[in-house]
């Protein structure tokens, strides 16, 4: 059995989607591989949401931030943001690691309050990022049973 490109089967993903969260969704993913060139990107179609993760290596643990696809919204995921200063209190979650903030629009990654949080994140990251590599796309994984992908109504 063949097995489709990762970018084929990354676009089947976001098909299962509302037209306008895959809108949303590719707008944000086109900002955040031009902020991280060389990134390593790493798809999880997991059973509640469809996740990309960003780190510098193909290891989850590694990752600093996830853009992540729900049936009524797109999050960004600071994945090290617990410690993040946040003076206009954007980010949200109480966890001990994780914080995040709803996209209204992909516009919303180049506000100089979100890219500061982007650029310390990036700064206090675990280990840098590379900007110099190609960066490319990994299925990591596809959860057989999954959510509907579409807000029921």
């Amino acid at each position: 059995m063949k097995v489709a490109a990762p970018n084929k089967q990354f676009d089947r993903f976001i098909a299962r989607y509302t037209p306008e969260i895959g809108v949303l969704a590719r707008a944000a993913l086109a900002r955040m591989r031009t902020r991280l060139p060389g990134a390593i990107q790493m798809v999880y179609d997991n059973y509640n949401a469809l996740v990309i993760g960003f780190g510098p290596t193909e290891r989850a643990s590694e990752a600093i931030f996830s853009i992540v696809l729900y049936p009524r919204w797109v999050t960004l995921f600071f994945l090290q943001g617990a410690g993040l200063p946040d003076p206009h209190r954007l980010l949200k979650g109480k966890g001990k690691v994780v914080r995040h903030l709803v996209l209204e629009e992909a516009e919303d990654l180049d506000r100089p309050p979100v890219e500061e949080l982007i650029a310390q994140a990036l700064a206090r990251a675990r280990r840098p990022m590379d900007g110099t590599g190609p960066g490319r796309m990994v299925i990591k994984s596809i959860s057989p049973r999954q959510r509907p992908r579409r807000p029921t109504r």
